[in-house]
């Protein structure tokens, strides 16, 4: 395959310095041997842990655990993070020649990876969908620490992008009672969309097997403690960066034995990381994008040269979105 002469270069998002992003030029490399040249067609914007990013809130002492796959640079920057890429491959090995593939790569309109860092979308998956495999992945992996019974209570609270995701993968599971809890009265619009159950925080039903905190607060945490019944267990999937959270351990923590576990999408969860890879993880989270209900969370899409204005706008408020998609602008190739 031969590209246009314009192919030797390509453009990144980069954050700078404390709220500040910018697009810039870098070469690109040919691809050797096992290795794709991807076109991006879309990617996502993962608002929670990209703005901790933009505002240079990655505490030091993880720093290098934070690192995206094919992160560039350090925290706090300047630094090239991202990792929700969906794109064609243009060049490569010849059975993934015009495959549309995600990629755990940050924001960038052309990369060379290895074809191992891919994952083939499915058919049925639309590639603007596809951008969501990256935190399905993180709700896949959230479930298989937790282990949901038949017949559980079960809260999910927070429902912005995780949450809501944690919810929509447990609406197909036997369960007695699933409530997606927010502060937002307006995210009953989304459970609505969901096929879920929600709940203000004060209203929503105690007594949970297992409480999923997503929202990445401190009240949030501490309602999980009253929510989740006696001997239950909270699965923390918040990250709070460089804040420190107060709870009330004095109550019911220790009165009604309660457990809080941490769930973090770097590793697999410890009940499947011996008979699953990452890959293999990767691959279950793209397939349940065949259903269309997932939609409901791509609340925007932006040119690839508004990148760095719709990011500043994430972070002041000005723009509201769960996911926001990129869309890149169409190159030709020729044979």
């Amino acid at each position: 395959m031969t590209i246009t002469q314009n192919s030797a270069e390509a453009k990144a998002y980069w954050t700078v310095g404390p709220g500040q992003g910018e697009l810039r030029a870098e070469e690109l490399p040919v691809p050797g041997p096992g290795e794709a040249l991807v076109r991006t067609l879309y990617s996502g914007i993962s608002k929670g842990t990209e703005l901790v990013v933009h505002h240079a809130s990655v505490p030091a002492c993880v720093a290098e655990q934070m690192r995206a796959p094919y992160q560039e640079g350090s925290f706090p920057g300047p630094v090239k993070f991202g990792y929700l890429s969906v794109g064609v491959v243009e060049e490569g090995p010849e059975d993934w020649a015009g495959q549309t593939v995600f990629c755990l790569h940050p924001h960038q309109d052309r990369y060379v990876v290895p074809v191992s860092a891919l994952t083939r979308v499915p058919d049925g998956v639309p590639p603007r969908r596809a951008v969501l495999t990256g935190t399905v992945e993180t709700a896949v992996n959230g479930l298989w620490e937790a282990g949901p019974r038949l017949g559980d209570r079960i809260a999910v609270i927070g429902a912005g992008l995780v949450g809501g995701m944690v919810a929509t993968l447990l609406r197909t599971f036997p369960l007695a009672r699933l409530q997606l809890v927010d502060l937002d009265p307006a995210r009953k619009e989304l459970a609505d969309a969901l096929g879920i159950d929600f709940a203000l925080p004060d209203d929503a039903l105690p007594d949970c097997d297992i409480v999923f905190h997503c929202s990445a607060s401190e009240g949030g945490l501490e309602r999980s403690l009253k929510l989740v019944g006696d001997e239950g267990e909270i699965i923390e999937m918040s990250w709070y960066a460089d804040r420190r959270v107060s709870l009330p351990l004095g109550e019911d923590f220790h009165a009604r034995r309660l457990s809080i576990r941490a769930s973090q999408v770097g590793a697999v969860a410890r009940a499947r990381r011996h008979r699953r890879t990452n890959a293999d993880r990767l691959e279950t989270a793209v397939s349940l994008l065949k259903d269309p209900v997932f939609d409901a969370f791509l609340t925007g899409t932006s040119a690839f040269r508004e990148l760095p204005d719709v990011v500043q706008q994430l972070s002041d408020g000005t723009l509201d979105a769960l996911c926001h998609v990129i869309e890149y602008p169409t190159t030709e190739t020729t044979r």
